[in-house]
């Protein structure tokens, strides 16, 4: 009898198991099923934020259980702060909200005034990594880095702790550069569109692949001068271009630097509000990881101009972690590099 009941106690447990495998994910399926999910965008429309968002809007919703319908919302405003702070502190932490905004953003906890924690964003991933450079339209004076540091340079920014401003007031700050900055453009179109005007000689910040993809004319018809790169490593295909930590006078500027260009890494970062359930958060997740690598995704990518080099969800929590670690003093004279106030 004892044995019997065993036997029978193990098999209900094992004919249940498929059955609790599927009521775990039903719930996920079933909360996303016939749901609209808000992608917001933290700058203006036709920028490369905007670009890589609405790209991969087209098509995470197939690997979403469910098959969620994706809906892009514009929030520009304070280079892309106040899309961020909206994620943190405001959308629902349901699973239902996700969006993307400036790479800078991750450190503006650390280096600016911005009081939310970035390591408490769910994060998915970074559709690629970057190098953002400095540029001039072929009209301004200032052709190369050192003329970025001896002349008064017209440098466009969107707003503190954006990457335009964060590049530029770094620069001017620990290269001792003459340049100005004029900020409060909405976005890099509208930077882009100023610098053609001759209303600016140029902009820090503009991402490599946003002038693949948004102004290949700008290098085919060599219309500006790349003074600067800014990030780790150098891109591939700009060899000859001088990488700023190279430029760094000396070993505690060049310290100071890795600090302010590791946001290179996010260079096209997704993330969800804190808090949301485990098992949506998973969802997501995973619907990223498949999204980026999906052929038909990765084809109109190539399409488009756009580079894909996708950064995990766990690289992204592991170097924040590694940037919240840095040292005090590192920090205060990274902060008030990009702050304007060194």
């Amino acid at each position: 009898m004892v044995a019997h009941a065993t036997i029978s106690a193990v098999a209900a447990v094992l004919l249940c198991a498929p059955l609790a495998g599927r009521t775990a994910a039903e719930p996920v399926a079933d909360f996303y099923n016939g749901r609209n999910v808000t992608m917001t965008i933290g700058y203006s429309v036709g920028g490369g934020y905007d670009t890589y968002a609405r790209l991969l809007g087209k098509y995470i919703g197939n690997f979403l259980p469910g098959k969620p319908t994706i809906t892009p919302q514009s929030m520009p405003g304070a280079g892309s702060l106040k899309a961020v702070n909206y994620l943190y502190g405001i959308a629902p932490k349901d699973g239902a909200t996700f969006g993307t905004f400036g790479r800078t953003m991750p450190e503006e906890p650390l280096l600016g005034d911005a009081s939310f924690d970035a390591r408490k964003l769910t994060w998915l991933g970074s559709i690629t990594s970057d190098v953002s450079l400095c540029v001039t339209w072929n009209t301004s004076p200032v052709k190369t880095f050192k003329d970025l540091v001896d002349k008064e340079a017209r440098m466009g920014g969107q707003g503190a702790g954006s990457d335009p401003d964060v590049i530029a007031s770094t620069i001017k700050n620990l290269f001792n550069s003459k340049l100005k900055l004029v900020t409060g453009y909405p976005g890099s179109n509208e930077t882009a569109l100023a610098m053609e005007r001759g209303e600016i000689d140029g902009e820090c910040g503009v991402s490599w692949s946003t002038i693949q993809t948004r102004h290949p004319d700008w290098i085919t018809g060599k219309k500006i001068n790349i003074l600067v790169q800014v990030a780790l490593e150098k891109h591939p295909e700009l060899p000859d271009v001088p990488l700023l930590l190279d430029l760094a006078p000396n070993d505690q500027t060049r310290q100071v630097l890795k600090v302010i260009v590791a946001s290179q890494v996010f260079a096209r970062p997704f993330a969800a509000p804190p808090g949301i359930p485990p098992e949506r958060t998973a969802a997501l997740r995973q619907a990223f990881e498949q999204t980026v690598k999906d052929p038909q995704f990765l084809a109109e990518a190539k399409r488009m101009g756009l580079e894909v080099r996708p950064v995990s969800w766990q690289r992204m929590d592991q170097l924040l972690d590694e940037l919240y670690k840095t040292p005090p003093d590192v920090l205060t004279k990274a902060k008030a590099a990009v702050g304007g106030r060194f």
